[in-house]
C-alpha cells in the first residue's frame, strides 16, 4: 500500500464561494452600470439642433467652474462626467478662455474639442464679470474701437433714457452697469451701441422682483449694485455668493466694516496708485463703515441674485483658501485658525 505525505487538497466552503462569485458579479456589474451611465452623460442634451448660445469662458476659469457653467446652461448632461471626460483626456490645461458658442446637440467631447482649440466666436465683443469701468474701455479700444469713440460711450450721459439706470444716483457714472455678455459687432458698430446693448441686459436683470429683494434686504436698488459687484469680486465660486453675501449683510446691519479687500484695492487704483489695503480712500471698507461710494466692477447675474436671495446663517467672516474652498467662520478667533489653516500662499500674497 502506498502512502503519500501530502495533505489533502482543502476546498473552500460552498457558501463562501456562492459569496464571492455574487461579490465578483456585482463588482462587474456596478462597474458596467457606472460606465454605462457615464457615456450616457457624454452624450448631447438634444438631439436636435438649437440656436447657439454664448458662452464666456473666463481667464483661470477651473474645470469645476467651467462644468458647473455648462451644466447651468443646459449644454450638458453632467458636471462630474465632464471633468471625467477632461481628465482621462489629460487636456485640463488645454481649456482655453473665451467666448464660444455652443449648442445642446453637441457632445461633450465636441464641446471640449472646441474649448482646447479655442474655436472660439467671432464678430463679438465679451465684456467679462468683474471687469472695472477702466479695463472695460481697454477691452472696447482692444476691439478696435477708437479712444475717443469709447470715451464718448462710456458717458453716463448719453444714456438718460435707459431703463437700467432709472435708480442711479445723479452724477454718478456707469461703473457697475455694464452687464458682462458677449455682443454683436459689425464694422459699422459704435462702441456706443455695445454698451447701450449691455445697458439693456442690465435692465432685464434688473427686475422688479429683484429690487424688491434688494429693498427686503434693507437696501436700494444701487445699495444693491455696490454690493453685488463687492461679492463679485471676493469670490469666484458662484455657488459660495450667496452666503458670502450673507456675511456682508450681516456686518453691514451689525454696524461692522465690510472688511473687504477688493474695495480697498479699488479705492487705491482709482487714485492712479498700485492695489493697497492701507490708502485711506471712501471706497475701504477696511477703515469706513458702510458700502463704497459706487459699484467697484460689473457684475453677473449670480452676484446680483446672491445679495438678494443671501443664505441662511450668522457668519461674520469668510476667507478664501488656497484650495478655493471660502471657509467661514463665526468669530474672529475662528476666522484667524482658518485663516492659518486654509490660507497660507494667498494670505502671504
Amino acid at each position: 500500500m502506498k502512502y503519500s505525505n501530502r495533505l489533502p487538497k482543502r476546498r473552500l466552503p460552498r457558501k463562501l464561494l456562492l459569496i464571492a462569485g455574487a461579490v465578483i458579479v456585482l463588482l462587474v456589474g456596478s462597474t458596467l452600470t457606472v460606465r454605462h451611465i457615464y457615456f450616457e452623460n457624454l452624450r448631447p442634451v438634444s438631439s436636435v439642433g438649437h440656436k447657439a448660445q454664448l458662452v464666456t469662458i473666463k481667464p483661470g476659469a477651473t474645470v469645476e467652474t467651467i462644468a458647473q457653467q455648462l451644466h447651468g446652461a443646459g449644454l450638458i448632461r453632467s458636471s462630474w462626467a465632464f471633468k471625467l471626460y477632461v481628465s482621462s483626456k489629460n487636456v485640463r490645461e488645454l481649456l482655453e478662455a473665451g467666448t464660444y458658442a455652443l449648442d445642446p446637440s453637441q457632445s461633450v467631447a465636441d464641446i471640449v474639442s472646441q474649448l482646447t482649440h479655442g474655436k472660439v466666436a467671432t464678430n463679438l465683443v465679451t465684456i467679462i464679470p468683474g471687469q472695472r469701468l477702466d479695463q472695460i474701455r481697454t477691452t472696447l479700444i482692444n476691439y478696435g474701437f477708437s479712444a475717443t469713440d469709447v470715451n464718448s460711450a462710456l458717458n453716463a450721459a448719453n444714456y438718460a433714457s435707459d431703463a437700467a439706470l432709472v435708480d442711479k444716483p445723479a452724477g454718478a457714472g456707469l461703473e457697475g452697469y455694464i452687464y458682462p455678455d458677449s455682443y454683436q459687432k459689425t464694422s459699422a458698430t459704435l462702441a456706443q451701441e455695445i454698451i447701450h446693448n449691455a445697458l439693456k441686459e442690465m435692465d432685464q436683470q434688473l427686475t422688479p422682483d429683484l429690487r424688491a429683494a434688494f429693498a427686503h434686504q434693507g437696501l436700494s436698488t444701487y445699495q444693491g449694485l455696490i454690493l453685488a459687484s463687492i461679492v463679485e469680486e471676493e469670490v469666484s465660486n458662484q455657488a459660495d455668493r450667496a452666503q458670502v453675501a450673507q456675511v456682508f449683510l450681516k456686518r453691514l446691519q451689525s454696524g461692522m466694516t465690510l472688511g473687504s479687500d477688493v474695495t480697498a484695492y479699488y479705492g487705491s487704483i482709482q487714485a492712479g496708485g498700485k492695489p493697497s489695503l492701507s490708502y485711506d480712500s471712501p471706497y475701504n471698507t477696511l477703515l469706513h463703515a458702510g458700502l463704497p461710494p459706487t459699484p467697484i466692477s460689473n457684475v453677473s447675474v449670480s452676484s446680483l441674485q446672491a445679495v438678494a436671495h443671501p443664505a441662511a446663517g450668522d457668519y461674520l467672516y469668510f476667507v478664501a483658501g488656497d484650495d478655493g474652498v471660502t471657509h467661514f467662520s463665526h468669530t474672529l478667533a475662528e476666522h484667524e485658525a482658518a485663516t492659518e489653516q486654509y490660507c497660507k500662499k494667498l494670505c502671504a500674497q
